[in-house]
């Protein structure tokens, strides 16, 4: 099914696929400083944005066929990146969050973490946990803060009905159109229910941005598993 896809044709040079992923990071983090600078947009609805709009990269990564070391350096980079800029501002338009959180480090480390699992011979489902993080609790979030008017609390962790349920619709969208292209077969939207379901449970009791870890690999692993599971896994 994969071999008719673009992104499964031959590699472009190293050149090309470098550019196109750092100038899409770059474009991300530029307009994000952008926003926060002149004070456009709330700190917390810049640094959503630049959650969703960075997580994309990894589409990128998966047309262009990116070497897995290229990613694991990315990911390296950014991690430290992430670990300076809490203790200088030097990016303030992605940790400025009134919370306490290392969510854009976890976020770093589950790319390389996903890279490194799934990257060489199974790289939809790194882009699977990859885009579930992004659009998932990135979306969750700006509605919960725009719209969110049903509150619940679970210990001292309060979120809002609305944000939960577009985290899990999200979810199911991004992971069923994953693994609706990479295996050929619409019966996988069961299974990205299921992962729908345990990628919202990941993030509703997530405490100090610890859900960037949680919620890619988790659902990484556990869609994996499932197609495995029904006898799907060799599609792709």
């Amino acid at each position: 099914m994969l071999s008719a896809l673009p992104w499964y044709a031959s590699a472009p040079p190293l050149w090309l696929q470098l550019a196109a992923a750092a100038l899409w990071v770059a474009g991300i983090t530029l307009l994000a400083e952008g926003l926060n600078r002149f004070q456009l947009l709330e700190p917390e609805t810049v640094r959503k944005i630049v959650h969703i709009g960075t997580g994309n990269v990894i589409l990128i990564a998966w047309w262009l066929k990116i070497p897995p070391w290229v990613g694991l350096s990315f990911s390296v980079l950014f991690s430290l990146v992430a670990l300076v800029s809490y203790r200088f501002p030097i990016l303030p338009g992605i940790n400025s969050v009134g919370r306490k959180s290392l969510g854009t480090f976890f976020y770093a480390v589950s790319i390389g973490v996903l890279i490194a699992l799934f990257w060489q011979a199974r790289p939809h489902y790194a882009a699977l946990g990859i885009l579930i993080m992004a659009w998932g609790d990135g979306l969750a979030a700006l509605v919960g803060q725009s719209l969110g008017q049903r509150r619940y609390k679970i210990g001292d962790i309060e979120k809002s009905w609305e944000g939960t349920l577009t985290m899990a619709l999200a979810s199911f969208l991004v992971g069923g159109l994953v693994l609706g292209i990479s295996q050929g077969t619409a019966a996988l939207w069961g299974v990205a229910a299921l992962v729908a379901i345990a990628a919202t449970v990941l993030e509703t009791f997530s405490k100090w941005g610890i859900d960037n870890l949680t919620v890619p690999i988790g659902s990484a692993l556990l869609a994996s598993a499932l197609v495995e599971q029904v006898g799907l896994g060799g599609l792709g």
